[in-house]
């Protein structure tokens, strides 16, 4: 069986050797990293499969190698922070973070946070990449990520939200993933938005409203019980 490789990029070094020490011992491999620079030098050799990525570092901070390294690979990336700023998290995670830890922390925590995050990402497709996609197809739909609405096979145009587009584009970036509510959440809220309109539950029965998509019985966003939400059908991709 391949040893799982984790490359540990923080600047504290009392941290970075004591999480390389505990992953180690664990059974996994692991490579050091202390700022964005080393990472990149790490990224070259060899095969990585998960980041785990300090927020603040010296040069380009974690998001910004974070949004960088999303624009080449799917590797997916746990983000720490010293912070614990809510804000913090939610920008990581638009960024592309899979996950979000907030320092100080027991390393137990972050070993359930690996484990975690490995278990998706080695059963789930790569992520589509749909930021510069001008049209998605996707169960007789066409989403017109320009224009912001959908169009349903006979022509008709649907508008859409801005919370309904957001939410949609969530889910076409992570095909047959499920995800969460607390996920969906943070995917999707914006640090301006309303307090009182943060039930998913009620922005997945809107979408599928203008999906035409049965309440009861969804085909297109289906409910997975006690985990959350996936998009359950194939998606086509048009620049």
């Amino acid at each position: 069986m391949t040893t799982i490789h984790i490359l540990v990029v923080d600047d504290d070094a009392e941290i970075r050797n004591l999480l390389g020490e505990y992953l180690h011992k664990n059974g996994y491999s692991v490579t050091l990293a202390a700022d964005g620079k080393g990472m990149e030098v790490a990224l070259e050799k060899g095969k990585i499969d998960l980041i785990v990525l300090d927020f603040m570092l010296p040069g380009d901070d974690g998001l910004v190698l974070c949004r960088n390294l999303r624009a080449r690979s799917n590797v997916p990336v746990i983000m720490l922070t010293a912070r614990g700023d809510e804000t913090d998290r939610i920008i990581g995670l638009e960024m592309g973070a899979d996950d979000y830890l907030a320092k100080p922390f027991n390393p137990r925590e972050l070993l359930a946070h690996i484990k975690s995050v490995l278990r998706r990402a080695h059963v789930l497709p790569e992520k589509y990449a749909a930021e510069n996609a001008q049209f998605i197809y996707f169960a007789g739909w066409k989403l017109d990520t320009v224009a912001r609405h959908l169009v349903a096979e006979d022509g008709l145009v649907v508008a859409l939200s801005g919370a309904e587009y957001r939410l949609l584009k969530i889910f076409i970036e992570h095909p047959n993933r499920v995800l969460s509510r607390d996920q969906l959440l943070d995917l999707t809220q914006r640090s301006d938005a309303d307090p009182f309109d943060r039930s998913i539950d009620v922005q997945v029965s809107r979408l599928r409203q203008r999906l035409r998509d049965d309440a009861k019985e969804p085909a297109i966003i289906k409910t997975v019980r006690g985990e959350g939400y996936v998009l359950a059908v194939p998606v086509d991709i048009k620049a």
